[in-house]
């Protein structure tokens, strides 16, 4: 709720019901406020906590298809680039 539609509200109130209805109707609004503002507070909890789980997943994911966190394994009749060299005949 706007300051503008708080107003507004508050003077209907005031013309159906007189000064003397004011006390309950901020009861009424300050109670109304506090729950909206609690459950507001209780969705955006949740939605992050899913959000978190889902990253979670996705990372999860991402990490276990990654080309670069696995080792790639060189195949054991291919020479290494040391031992070519090394094999190879100087030129002088």
């Amino acid at each position: 709720m706007g300051m503008t539609e708080i107003v507004f509200a508050f003077l209907v109130y005031l013309l159906l019901f007189g000064a003397k209805g004011i006390p309950s109707f901020a009861r009424t609004m300050g109670k109304a406020v506090r729950e909206f503002r609690s459950a507001t507070d209780q969705i955006q909890r949740e939605i992050l906590s899913t959000t978190d789980d889902i990253r979670k997943d996705v990372n999860e994911m991402r990490n276990s298809m990654d080309p670069m966190n696995s080792v790639p394994k060189q195949p054991s009749n291919a020479p290494k680039a040391d031992q070519s060299s090394a094999d190879a005949p100087k030129a002088e």
